[in-house]
């Protein structure tokens, strides 16, 4: 009988070169493609039950109140400065944010301002008064930065509106 004789075969090697290839190409494009979640933080003043002091009562307190139908910017002492109706069911932020500059403009050391929204404010009309009476974009040796306006907000709720007029009590 004669004797086969095999031959000893070797496991050829796995080429992951093509799958490497593939990874190079693909992590990069995903992570190009990828949406961070951008969360931002906004410090807000809540009323807390004490009543406020001599001191505090007379120092000048801007107020933003959001009814349904208008936006009211008022102080403590002059009373309405300005009544913004809203605009094809729109409030014109961007008057809000004349209004809000020229307010600066007049007490430029002033920061705080009060926002207070009626029950019927929508959660997007705060955010977006918020937004308004913060900052604004401005353009400063040719490029766009954020302006100061009013960025400590503190919050409240807004007086009952009487009919045909706002009601502002400071």
């Amino acid at each position: 009988m004669r004797r086969k004789h095999r031959r000893l075969q070797s496991e050829a090697d796995l080429d992951i070169t093509p799958f490497m290839n593939l990874m190079i190409v693909l992590v990069p494009v995903l992570l190009l493609n990828m949406v961070f979640a951008h969360t931002s933080v906004l410090e807000l003043n809540f009323p807390t039950g004490e009543s406020l002091s001599a001191e505090q009562a007379e120092e000048l307190q801007i107020q933003v109140v959001i009814y349904d139908g208008q936006l009211v910017v008022a102080d403590n002492q002059g009373g309405v400065i300005k009544t913004i109706p809203r605009r094809e069911g729109e409030y014109d932020f961007v008057l809000l944010k004349d209004v809000m500059k020229e307010i600066k403009s007049r007490v430029p050391d002033k920061k705080d301002v009060i926002i207070m929204p009626s029950r019927e404010t929508s959660y997007q009309s705060l955010v977006s008064v918020m937004d308004t009476v913060r900052s604004y974009e401005a353009v400063v040796a040719g490029s766009v930065v954020e302006a100061e306006l009013f960025p400590e907000i503190s919050l409240g709720d807004a007086p009952v509106q009487a009919t045909g007029s706002a009601e502002v009590s400071s």
